[in-house]
């Protein structure tokens, strides 16, 4: 069943170092660390997101309807955060001996994207809702970016436009909003803003 197309929050918490980890741990440790990780992040959702796909190293949230407030947007990525940290450090307790010399907090970090589209339609294959629209390519084009950090939260162009009647903060206490763009093949030049997360567990 198709829906008709709808203005779509599009939020991928998306696990970094993946493939290291993956390459340097056994199937079964992997396999015990990741979905634990991944759980929280979802358990971690306050503002009414919904799964529409894990994939594998990711989470692709979605959410129609009246947006959150900026702030709160702002401050649900930095408790996906924070929340990811407290259990990556206790799967560390856990299984760090296992880990063949890797220290998983050190591989292991969390990047979250932010996109608005217009006209997004949620698909639903079996249990299963999928999201389809161009801007949904473009959500996953941006976790390729020119971002000098590991983790951070990136707001596209799209997602702050909504907000233009706000009087937005850009400094948090923990981390700025700074600007910066990127050109994709077929797509072109994509503005965004981005928050370095890393101060929040220094």
């Amino acid at each position: 069943m198709e829906q008709t197309p709808a203005p779509t929050l599009i939020c991928i918490p998306d696990i970094s170092g993946f493939t290291e980890f993956m390459s340097s741990t056994d199937i079964e440790l992997s396999s015990q660390i990741i979905p634990a990780l991944l759980n929280k992040v979802i358990y971690s959702n306050n503002i009414g997101l919904k799964v529409s796909e894990i994939e594998g190293d990711a989470i692709l949230f979605f959410k129609t309807g009246r947006l959150p407030t900026f702030k709160a947007l702002v401050e649900q990525c930095r408790l996906f955060y924070t929340e990811f940290y407290k259990q990556l450090n206790l799967l560390d307790q856990k299984y760090g001996y296992r880990a063949k010399g890797v220290d998983i907090p050190d591989v292991l970090g969390l990047k979250i994207i932010l996109h608005f589209g217009e006209k997004i339609s949620a698909v639903q294959i079996g249990k299963n809702i999928k999201l389809m629209g161009e801007d949904v390519i473009i959500a996953h084009r941006l976790l390729k970016n020119k971002i000098p950090f590991n983790e951070y939260i990136l707001l596209s162009g799209n997602i702050l436009e909504q907000y233009k009647g706000e009087d937005l903060e850009h400094n948090f206490g923990w981390g700025q909003l700074h600007e910066n763009d990127t050109t994709y093949k077929h797509i072109g030049d994509v503005s965004y803003n981005y928050i370095n997360l890393e101060p929040l567990i220094e």
